[in-house]
């Protein structure tokens, strides 16, 4: 039995201590946000953040988030649309829309770690890969929401 923080919320779940926190959190806690991609930790497609990094779920067992604050892409906005999401819709970033989730967290994470970042700087954070080609589009949803303060996100609930 593991305990698990997930969006603030405390999770018992009788899972092995081996199993991806991706299933985890697909399967036992019903967070369908998270997607599944390569299943090696390469394309991005299921990052989180553990304790405010990035983290690829599918390649972290579960043990290892055990006593640790994860959050999800559902848990980002506290209740509401956070800013980057906002970003996201208002400069049409996601075309097919699978990889996005995964790259929202990383981008969550780095405008945390940096504030107000470079090109080159979100190019290095973001390694998730998409298919449909949309980093320009990352880039600029990036640097509109740069150096907002994270209480912009409560004011964009809806």
């Amino acid at each position: 039995m593991l305990t698990l923080n997930v969006n603030g919320k405390l999770h018992q779940v009788d899972v092995e201590p081996d199993m991806p926190l991706l299933w985890v959190l697909r399967d036992h806690l019903g967070l369908p946000g998270t997607k599944y991609g390569c299943g090696v930790g390469v394309c991005g497609s299921c990052t989180v953040q553990v304790d405010g990094a990035a983290v690829r779920s599918c390649a972290m067992p579960a043990s290892a988030a055990a006593g640790r604050k994860v959050v999800t892409i559902e848990g980002l906005g506290k209740g509401g649309v956070h800013r980057l999401q906002q970003a996201w819709i208002e400069h049409e970033v996601p075309q097919c829309g699978y990889c996005q989730t995964g790259m929202i967290m990383s981008a969550a994470a780095l405008l945390e770690k940096k504030p107000d970042p470079t090109d080159a700087e979100i190019d290095q954070a973001l390694s998730n890969l998409c298919r449909c080609g949309s980093y320009s589009r990352v880039r600029e949803a990036i640097h509109a929401v740069a150096g907002q303060p994270p209480s912009a996100d409560a004011a964009k609930k809806g």
